[in-house]
């Protein structure tokens, strides 16, 4: 499969905006400022497809990528403070859209800063992903900011925490400096094929 021909095909900001589900989808999910548009960026081997912005909850429609004979789908981030109760509620609306829209989803890659314990609204995506039947994998971001030991020892904190959701594969991943972008793009292109 190949990563480096995605175009950017549309942003959703209501669920009614959402395109039709005709090609298999991989969705990216996790909080705001995990870094999603970072990774998208790396797997895709480009520099600016998905906008990446310092300020965290930048990503507030659902953005469409299409590729070969797929869509990547990346979610708006989820968990930042500053924004109103009627966005938020906006954003819980459209994600729930998008996941009982019938897609034809293969994977969700879940991301999670390696920096830290597990958010609770990690754990309810990862809950919500188990109980839906939906496949998922874990992007560890950010692992480049931890030295060896506190990598080693954040690893295992979070492969203990996530078995409880199943045997879902985790990958430590560094946008920066590539770690984990060809095991994820593995995970992904298996995805896909099944």
């Amino acid at each position: 499969m190949r990563f480096d021909n995605a175009v950017f095909e549309c942003a959703a900001g209501t669920p009614e905006q959402l395109i039709a589900s005709d090609l298999p989808e991989i969705a990216f999910s996790g909080r705001s400022n995990v870094g999603k548009s970072s990774l998208l960026n790396r797997l895709l081997n480009r520099k600016a497809l998905a906008r990446v912005s310092a300020v965290p909850g930048k990503t507030v429609t659902v953005n469409f990528f299409r590729l070969d004979g797929c869509r990547f789908v990346d979610l708006p981030g989820y968990g930042y403070a500053k924004v109103s109760f009627d966005e938020k509620q906006r954003w819980s609306s459209l994600v729930e859209g998008y996941f009982t829209s019938g897609r034809d989803l293969r994977l969700v890659v879940q991301l999670i800063d390696m920096r830290h314990p597990m958010s609770d609204q990690d754990a309810q995506m990862l809950a919500f992903l188990r109980d839906s039947g939906i496949p998922c994998a874990v992007a560890l971001t950010k692992c480049d900011k931890l030295n060896k030991g506190e990598r080693e020892r954040m690893l295992l904190t979070h492969c203990e925490a996530i078995t409880r959701y199943g045997a879902i594969p985790v990958v430590p991943f560094s946008a920066l400096k590539g770690d984990g972008a060809d095991e994820l793009r593995s995970i992904v292109a298996r995805a896909l094929e099944g």
